[in-house]
């Protein structure tokens, strides 16, 4: 129970990795706020614990629908300890062929729905005394690959974000770090797994000879989140099993 009643907020919260988080969290005794465009199959978690976990409908990208959020989270539980900025889309494209609009996208929701999450939730922390925030970036942000121009550059943008807040926020009892996962046994990391011909090209890369679990990544979020990591600030934690990448 690392994170006994703290309240969390968690942006993409419903599906894949946010979802994730949010359940870990959940088991660790933290109170959770899902926020995303769309419930998804977060009402099975509602379900069960309708007194700790809220979804509240969030656009990132647009900084009145996130006070909204933020305001949200205060007004049912009374305060935010814990804000972790999960939203992201990932659009594939060489940098002669991707669209405006597909980088515009990524811009808004990897990168300015981070900066207005941070900003928000930490406007809040700050009269209270303090607060946790968790960006999240990806493996992708230093090993880069074709066709990810835009994701990697919202994702290594975002790493600078977490060190340069961090160093801003610290004195006033907010820590800002940032989780940097790898391939997981999801999206992406489904697709390679159970693809032989492509697995079988991009196998040896994974020093531990698989991609990850949504749990493992979530555990480091938990880390970041609790006291044990109470000398921990604008750190980007790797969560990647020790990717090997050209």
């Amino acid at each position: 129970m690392r994170l006994k009643d703290k309240v969390t907020v968690v942006t993409g919260g419903t599906r894949g990795l946010g979802r994730a988080i949010a359940e870990r969290f959940v088991d660790e005794g933290a109170t959770v706020v899902c926020a995303a465009r769309n419930p998804y199959d977060i009402q099975q978690l509602i379900n069960q614990l309708p007194d700790r976990v809220l979804f509240h409908e969030t656009d990132v990208t647009d900084p009145d629908s996130v006070d909204g959020l933020m305001d949200a989270a205060v007004a049912a539980y009374g305060r935010i300890d814990v804000l972790v900025a999960n939203a992201g889309v990932n659009r594939d494209g060489k940098v002669d062929r991707l669209t405006p609009e597909d980088w515009r996208s990524m811009m808004d929701t990897n990168l300015n729905g981070a900066f207005y999450s941070l900003q928000s939730a930490a406007r809040r922390m700050i009269p209270q005394g303090g607060g946790r925030i968790i960006t999240v970036s990806s493996s992708m942000a230093s090993r880069v690959a074709i066709g990810a121009a835009g994701y990697s550059a919202t994702k290594a943008a975002i790493e600078t974000l977490t060190k340069v807040s961090a160093i801003e926020l610290g004195r006033k009892g907010i820590q800002v770090n940032c989780l940097a996962p790898g391939v997981l046994e999801d999206g992406m990391g489904r697709e390679l797994s159970q693809n032989k011909k492509v697995w079988e090209a991009y196998h040896h890369r994974f020093s531990l000879g698989r991609a990850g679990k949504l749990d493992e990544a979530a555990l480091g979020a938990v880390f970041l989140a609790s006291e044990d990591s109470s000398y921990v600030n604008g750190h980007v934690l790797e969560v990647n099993g020790g990717l090997l990448w050209a």
